[in-house]
């Protein structure tokens, strides 16, 4: 049977918020079993649970809110906690935004590799999709189907000759994902960066942070994979669907999504008891977290 897993030590880090700009401290912290992930501002003294009923605003990041108090760009974080397996943890953060390091989940990945991780003596559940559930927006969509481990599949299309479309495929686990998922940085369009900022976003982005894609291809000398933004993709789709509460045992597939249609499709699979079930499983394997995660190849589509 596989447990609840926590971190073996407190771990931190500071930098800057990719949309505020602002310097921040961050602290991941051991924590007991069914704590969940939770933030807690140190600032204001208030604590918010890693779950869509927390969900704010979807402007660009994913927000959690409890009480007038936000927590902004929580994404690539919860992210690698689940992809690595971290059920229970305490963030502090004392500002109001996760800082963004360099774009990608792959700081997060070394820094829960360097607390290590330590089962706790409560069974986990896993939330098993047991009937197709979809949610369709124009000609964008997303679905979590039945299947007996997790997968995202996705697919990217945007009015741009490097981006027309990207498709990629992988099965999620700790390893897989420190070494194909976790290094994908955010990316935007150099065309947007002008009204993003003016709407006081994207405020700390850089290239030192984030892919910058110019009308003939990207400002940064080199992206670290051919299909990095559909990857990234992945990466911020995990980390939405973790709001669930629950490591998924299913198929998520989505074309030309976002943040707001992954929040949509967890609140459909919520509002729908009938299509999922919590259920234990074996025990999981032991991870090992490379210390610099390297470019590896995924079932991919290039056009």
């Amino acid at each position: 049977m596989a447990y609840r897993r926590t971190l073996k030590r407190g771990v931190g880090c500071t930098g800057i918020g990719l949309h505020t700009g602002r310097p921040v401290r961050l602290d991941l912290r051991p924590a007991p079993a069914e704590h969940g992930v939770r933030f807690r501002r140190t600032d204001v003294g208030v604590e918010i649970p890693a779950h869509i009923d927390h969900l704010g605003r979807l402007d660009h990041a994913t927000t959690l809110s409890r009480d007038g108090v936000s927590i902004d760009t929580v994404e690539h974080l919860l992210s690698a906690l689940y992809s690595l397996g971290v059920d229970d943890v305490l963030v502090e953060v004392d500002g109001p935004e996760i800082p963004v390091m360099d774009g990608s989940a792959a700081p997060f990945v070394i820094l829960i590799h360097e607390a290590g991780l330590r089962p706790l003596k409560v069974s986990r559940r896993y939330l098993k999709v047991l009937r197709p559930v979809e949610v369709v927006r124009g000609g964008k969509w997303a679905r979590l189907s039945p299947s007996d481990q997790f997968r995202v599949s996705y697919t990217i299309g945007f009015d741009h000759p490097l981006l027309r479309h990207q498709s990629a495929s992988v099965r999620v686990s700790a390893d897989t994902y420190a070494e194909t998922i976790a290094p994908a940085r955010t990316f935007g369009f150099l065309r947007e960066v002008e009204m993003l900022r003016k709407a006081g976003l994207a405020l700390g982005g850089s290239l030192e942070n984030a892919i910058v894609v110019g009308e003939t291809g990207v400002l940064n000398q080199k992206l670290r994979f051919e299909d990095e933004f559909v990857r990234h993709k992945i990466l911020d789709a995990i980390g939405d669907l973790s709001l669930l509460g629950h490591p998924l045992v299913g198929h998520l597939e989505a074309s030309k999504a976002g943040h707001a249609l992954h929040a949509a499709l967890a609140r459909a699979v919520l509002d729908a008891p009938d299509a999922w079930a919590l259920v234990t499983l074996p025990q999981l394997p032991v991870v090992t977290l490379p210390g610099a995660p390297a470019p590896a190849p995924l079932a991919t589509q290039r056009g």
